[in-house]
């Protein structure tokens, strides 16, 4: 896996900075959608947020991320006395624009199917993405028959799956961060609705600035973990004024 570019050394762009922070701080808000070119630290700046969240606590190999002793009903693996619990990162999972709608939904899982016989359920990305991000970059050039998933599944936190026989229900609470390009087309209406927040970003103007940028970009490609490692105090601090941020959110 590519090492992740520091959330803190990102040059400038605050704004998005900070609705990213806030959705990270309070979930309930509703993710945030960042409009802007190419180039302007978008996706980068969407990654690095999973690095500064805590842990949460899951049970090993579980698909749906159930809290432990919190088994979703259509999760038999957490209901095993035998299951062990384990912390993980916050999932982050890519939307891809070419998913099929059973690849995001869930699905019958056809080999088990034909070796035992009986109908089982294949998690999809909804399931992985439950309790954390789900990102999709182009959120604007979605196909329709993901936007309608999508709306109500932001709208009741919950995936419902109907698929050859099978009646599934699993949470979904996740917090959708969609990117975009304004000159590729608008969003429609229905899931604009649906981010709390939405930010424009654009390219820094000021020379220093934008010499800045590509100073750090060439010292990352160039050596990444000691890039990293002189980014770790202001990593650190962040993260701890982020945790500290959730704790009063909860009070």
């Amino acid at each position: 896996m590519s090492p992740t570019y520091p959330f803190s050394a990102i040059v400038g762009q605050d704004s998005l900075k900070t609705a990213l922070l806030l959705c990270a701080v309070n979930p309930a808000i509703g993710g945030v959608l960042i409009r802007g070119d190419k180039g302007v630290a978008k996706s980068t700046a969407a990654r690095g947020l999973v690095e500064l969240l805590p842990a949460i606590a899951t049970v090993q190999g579980c698909h749906f991320n159930c809290p432990p002793g919190e088994p979703a009903a259509a999760c038999d693996h957490c209901r095993d006395l035998k299951a062990k619990a384990v912390e993980k990162p916050v999932p982050f999972v890519n939307l891809p624009l070419g998913a099929t709608e059973d690849r995001v939904l869930g699905s019958l899982d056809f080999e088990r199917a034909l070796k035992e016989g009986r109908r089982t359920f294949q998690p999809g990305l909804l399931a992985a993405a439950h309790r954390g991000l789900l990102y999709i970059d182009e959120v604007n050039l979605l196909g329709d028959h993901l936007v309608d998933v999508l709306l109500d599944v932001a709208a009741m936190g919950v995936n419902t799956v109907q698929r050859e026989g099978l009646a599934i229900s699993h949470p979904a609470r996740i917090t959708l961060i969609g990117t975009m390009n304004p000159e590729e087309g608008e969003l429609r209406p229905q899931l604009l609705d649906r981010f709390g927040l939405m930010v424009d970003v654009a390219a820094p103007k000021e020379p220093a600035v934008r010499a800045e940028v590509v100073r750090r970009r060439i010292a990352f490609e160039g050596d990444a973990t000691v890039f990293r490692d002189g980014w770790e105090t202001a990593q650190a601090e962040l993260r701890r004024r982020l945790i500290a941020a959730q704790a009063c959110c909860r009070m």
